[in-house]
């Protein structure tokens, strides 16, 4: 028996194409219910029951009651960065399951993965933010200079109270569409939630496009570069 992790086990969960589905449908960020996922992969709830089960079992999925209500999400930025580099390698390798459209420039130019910022302007953001040092590379991982939290909070986010969850603050995440690095973690989730308040970009939960009004997209290039 070889020694490791088993990514046969998680791999097995990914695949079956109800359960890729439903797992899809929760890379918006926003928590669903058993019969709305039933919905998005195409079974019965009794069905769409059973893949759940096995999801949260396998510590893919997280489930939350409410009253008479079950909301499932994904269970970490560590679940989205890998459905992210899968979509990458289904794309890159033409294992498309629809033709391209328009939604298919929008969802590449901007959209959510997991509550964080995605897609060209997403990767653009990280990459300003490497540039100009507010964050570093380093093992595989990334991290909040201390320009860096000067310049997240002008912007109006409380790094202070981000530090004291349990999320990891920043983490990078591989694009599927760009092929190169945008941010997650509570700090990504941050950004994003903040340009939303700002009036910047409001976000489809069902395609997951996050579109930037013409204010909003000049705010971000004198922003981002």
């Amino acid at each position: 028996m070889k020694e490791g992790p088993d990514i046969a086990s998680i791999a097995a969960l990914i695949g079956d194409p109800a359960r890729a589905n439903i797992l899809t449908a929760l890379m918006s960020g926003k928590a669903l219910t058993a019969t709305e996922l039933a919905g998005e992969a195409g079974v019965t709830p009794q069905t769409a029951s059973a893949h759940l089960a096995k999801l949260d079992a396998g510590g893919l999925l997280k489930a939350d009651k409410q009253g008479r209500h079950k909301y499932f999400a994904l269970a970490s930025d560590d679940v989205a960065g890998v459905l992210e580099g899968l979509m990458g390698l289904a794309a890159n390798s033409g294992h498309l399951r629809t033709r391209t459209g328009p939604k298919d420039a929008a969802l590449r130019k901007a959209r959510v993965c997991y509550s964080h910022l995605a897609g060209e302007m997403g990767t653009r953001m990280f990459d300003h933010m490497i540039a100009h040092r507010l964050l570093i590379e380093g093992e595989g991982d990334v991290a909040l200079t201390d320009t860096g939290t000067v310049f997240a909070t002008e912007f109006g986010i409380d790094v202070a109270y981000l530090n004291r969850q349990k999320a990891p603050l920043c983490k990078a995440c591989l694009d599927w569409s760009e092929r190169r690095t945008h941010l997650a973690g509570s700090l990504g989730r941050a950004m994003l939630a903040r340009m939303e308040e700002l009036g910047w970009a409001t976000r489809d939960q069902k395609t997951r496009i996050v579109a930037f009004k013409k204010t909003g997209e000049a705010a971000f290039e004198g922003l981002f570069g």
